[in-house]
């Protein structure tokens, strides 16, 4: 599969540097495939595996359109300017994107919050980027960590799930009234990533809630989040502060395309998920380039290939006491894993692109899986089972 070594490569350096016997039966590779394996996806062509974003050619170039979302069809009469587009017509919506140009339907888009990316972008954003370097921890806690997951989806579960495989104490924490999508939309996926996990439900428009959160990331030492930049400050919940405050704390953030930038607009506040963002990185521009094919390389890979790097990067920071507040961009970190793999194995990353445009509408996991289908082996706690004792203070 495309970027598979670079997987492989960063999961090796993760098993080393935590020394888990649990890791040692798992590969890299097959954290890329899992999600296709359970859901029995195909090779996709210029739309995606999951089905929610396609490739549709403007005037000047071919833009990702993401409507993974029930209500992101109703922003599309807003994005071409036309209240009378049916925005269920995908004819429709493909001939009104081949008038326009590429950077106007990228920019408009993310101005609405819609993700999309043109195919030759440059992300605008390193794959992270440190915004707050904490108080060093003055010595070894003496215990595995204590890893607060406050997000949702795919890349950052999957970066909670590492650290609970390599021995670390795991909550995850959901909103009561909006939880992780993934619980209905893709259970399969839901349980692997967050099996083991202690389970808190709160609800932050809640001052108790919001305090007893605050309290509980102090007792913390790694917090994984992917909410939008005001999302959290508008609950008076401040990264940054809390990094500056309590020593050794590891924050990740997860975003689409990383922190703010004046020349290309608030990057910080672009909506991204694993297919445009894989896009935005470069993934599709080098499967062109390869095969002269149009599509979809792999399956949502920013996702999980970000997921791998955040593992990383933290339990390196938390073995060495330094904390940090880490902004990582999905698509900064595809271009990151892509440029790697073109400049130390070229040859490895060309047959690749080759092979998975040869396996188009082929089951990805009959083609790329490799390794058997992973099952739970630990339960999968109900919303809220854990609220009591963690909110309460008394783990």
């Amino acid at each position: 599969m495309p970027l598979a070594g670079w997987a492989e490569h960063q999961f090796a350096s993760f098993m080393a540097l935590t020394g888990s016997p649990a890791l040692h039966s798992l590969s890299g590779a097959g954290f890329l495939v899992e999600r296709a394996a359970i859901n029995g996806f195909a090779v996709p062509g210029a739309v995606s595996a999951g089905g929610g974003c396609r490739l549709i050619a403007t005037r000047d170039n071919w833009v990702a359109l993401n409507l993974a979302r029930g209500d992101d069809r109703d922003l599309l009469p807003a994005l071409f300017r036309d209240e009378t587009l049916n925005p269920r017509d995908d004819a429709a919506i493909a001939a009104r994107m081949a008038g326009c140009d590429a950077a106007d339907m990228v920019g408009r888009g993310r101005e609405l919050g819609l993700a999309l990316a043109a195919m030759d972008e440059a992300p605008v954003s390193p794959a992270m980027t440190v915004t707050t370097t904490g108080i060093r921890r003055a010595a070894p806690t003496g215990r595995a960590p204590r890893v607060i997951d406050l997000s949702a989806l795919w890349a950052g579960p999957l970066a909670g799930h590492l650290f609970w495989l390599a021995g670390a104490e795991v909550v995850k924490v959901e909103s009561r009234t909006r939880p992780d999508a993934m619980r209905d939309g893709d259970p399969g996926l839901f349980a692997l990533l967050n099996q083991g996990k202690a389970n808190v439900a709160l609800d932050l428009h809640d001052s108790a809630d919001r305090a007893a959160l605050i309290a509980l990331i102090e007792r913390a030492d790694m917090v994984i989040e992917a909410a939008r930049p005001r999302a959290l400050l508008q609950f008076g919940i401040d990264a940054d502060a809390l990094v500056a405050r309590v020593p050794g704390l590891v924050w990740l953030t997860i975003t689409g395309h990383g922190v703010s930038d004046g020349a290309a607009g608030d990057a910080a506040h672009w909506v991204g998920f694993g297919d445009d963002c894989s896009v935005a990185g470069g993934l599709s521009a080098a499967l062109r380039e390869a095969t002269g094919r149009i599509g979809f390389a792999g399956d949502a890979l920013a996702d999980p290939i970000t997921g791998i790097a955040a593992a990383l990067v933290a339990w390196h920071r938390w073995t060495g006491r330094e904390g940090g507040r880490i902004i990582f961009s999905m698509a900064g970190t595809i271009r990151a894993a892509l440029k790697r793999e073109q400049d130390a194995e070229p040859a490895r990353l060309y047959t690749s692109l080759k092979r998975w445009a040869a396996a188009t509408g082929r089951p990805m996991a009959e083609v790329f899986g490799g390794t058997p289908l992973r099952s739970p082996t630990a339960p999968v706690a109900a919303l809220g089972q854990d609220s009591a004792p963690w909110l309460g203070g008394t783990l």
